[in-house]
């Protein structure tokens, strides 16, 4: 039997279309996190509110996740700020389905703090170990925003609670563990670092003159991207003044694309936050080379990421920021702000730049560094990738969070039997699911790789020269192994 695992994302729904006011990063890790982890192995429910009477209760979403849609107040969209009255209603209708479904979930991941609150009550009343990931903290979202914060002061102390009793946190970079010690006095032992990441299968370069293609854009001009939710506290703003600081103090032609909003035409009446910035823009003489978008799928941003020569993003805050990543993995060059995961994403001068929040003159003069040096923009490109490729691919956070869930369900009261054939096997069985995953991932991001080095290698070898292999520790058998094979399977004269 499958271990099964469940997610509560309250608000943030996996099939809720990105861009929108309430639909950003969350969505996209809910969804990929949940994907990833049926790959290796696990049963993935997914409970969040239902807003949409069109939407069956019960949606058979992927191979092996489900989307349970809870009723928990009217159906229709309420604004996240407007939720919390309805987690006792989540809470009773969860408890009800387990007790329905009569095979109670090993563990409970909650998304966000509401979550956090559904998850520590069914805690307390059936004993089910719960983990949390916050994405976004209250008391560092009140500091940055005021009064623009509509969350009611009730969810300090429902963070504050979710932290005592969750059996583990999940930061999603070091400045957010460090928030959560300082200002919720969060146990360090409790806290793991796990980053979001990108779709290695979804997102990659595509070659620059083909996506503008795609896109009907411009082939030979010089475009900033900006992407993501359109509410204040994303900067864009900022990127707007930066535009026109860098056309008039540099002298320097740009367009900006800005991508993002509650319709996929670009509408001021849907979205109040575009026509803020569409009369900013005008304000500063820059209307006509910004190109508000309006929301587009998954399936089209690896077009806009892969067209852009720089892609932005200038948060006040930022828990972690996916779409730096997903720039990067795309080969475009990043300019952020240096807050929160952004300031860990983007290594600044190696795969871009960090600039301060709300300081259009800082990011006009690396906008013109980028914009202005090819060499510059080929530098971080490649660094980008490798980076990217390293360090946020979701398999790789799938199998971090996996490795934490089997620490949190082995310490808990109820605990799996390693003694329990089925739990051993579907161990192993996710490893070597996980090793599959990766040898599908290498086989589209290794292959240039791969032939480069094949290249310089025989071109050493044929000329005269070496090749030194390196390793330190199990990679030291590694190279050994590789010169074995090179000496064995190769015969040049004289060698």
């Amino acid at each position: 039997m499958k271990q099964k695992i469940a997610l509560i994302s309250e608000h943030a729904s996996p099939l809720g279309a990105i861009g929108g006011v309430d639909a950003g990063g969350q969505n996209v890790a809910v969804a990929e996190l949940a994907q990833q982890l049926a790959a290796i192995g696990y049963e993935i429910d997914i409970f969040t509110r239902w807003d949409d009477r069109r939407l069956p209760q019960i949606v058979n979403w992927r191979d092996g996740v489900r989307v349970i849609h809870v009723k928990a107040g009217p159906i229709t969209y309420v604004p996240k700020e407007k939720i919390l009255p309805y987690m006792t209603a989540f809470t009773n209708f969860m408890e009800q389905f387990i007790a329905r479904e009569g095979n109670p979930y090993k563990l409970i991941h909650a998304h966000f703090f509401m979550s956090g609150l559904v998850a520590a009550e069914l805690k307390q009343r059936l004993g089910i170990p719960f983990v949390v990931t916050f994405h976004a903290l209250g008391k560092v979202r009140r500091h940055h925003q005021g009064k623009n914060d509509w969350f009611t002061d009730e969810g300090f102390a429902v963070e504050e609670r979710v932290v005592k009793e969750a059996n583990q946190i999940v930061a999603l970079c070091p400045q957010d563990r460090d928030d959560l010690v300082k200002l919720y006095d969060a146990d360090p032992e409790k806290i793991t670092i796990i980053p979001n990441g990108y779709n290695a299968s979804q997102l990659y370069p595509v070659d620059k003159l083909l996506a503008r293609m795609v896109l009907g854009l411009d082939p030979k001009e010089k475009i900033i991207l900006q992407l993501g939710r359109m509410v204040p506290r994303k900067g864009v703003d900022t990127v707007i003044e930066a535009l026109a600081d860098l056309k008039q103090r540099h002298k320097q032609q740009a367009r900006l694309l800005i991508v993002g909003g509650e319709s996929d035409m670009p509408d001021p009446e849907i979205t109040p936050e575009i026509g803020r910035l569409q009369r900013r823009a005008e304000e500063l003489g820059v209307a006509d080379a910004v190109t508000f978008v309006g929301r587009r799928g998954r399936d089209a941003l690896l077009y806009y990421y892969s067209a852009s020569d720089v892609f932005v993003s200038m948060p006040w805050y930022e828990p972690f920021g996916i779409t730096p990543v997903e720039a990067m993995a795309c080969g475009t060059p990043v300019i952020g702000s240096e807050v929160g995961g952004i300031k860990h994403t983007v290594q600044h001068g190696q795969t871009g730049f960090l600039v301060p929040p709300k300081d259009p003159e800082a990011l006009a003069d690396r906008l013109k560094d980028v914009l202005g040096s090819r060499k510059l923009h080929d530098f971080f490109t490649d660094n980008g990738l490798r980076h990217v490729k390293a360090q946020y691919t979701w398999t790789k956070v799938a199998n971090a969070t996996a490795t934490m869930y089997e620490r949190v369900v082995l310490d808990s009261p109820d605990r799996i039997d390693l003694d329990d054939k089925d739990d051993v096997f579907m161990t192993i069985d996710s490893g070597f699911k996980a090793l599959e995953q990766a040898a599908r991932d290498s086989r589209g991001s290794l292959r240039v790789s791969i032939v480069d080095a094949a290249g310089a290698i025989s071109r050493s070898l044929l000329q005269g020269g070496r090749v030194l292999l390196c390793g330190n520790g199990g990679s030291a058998a590694e190279a050994q192994h590789f010169a074995t094979e090179l000496a064995g399977h190769f015969q040049i004269d004289g060698r």
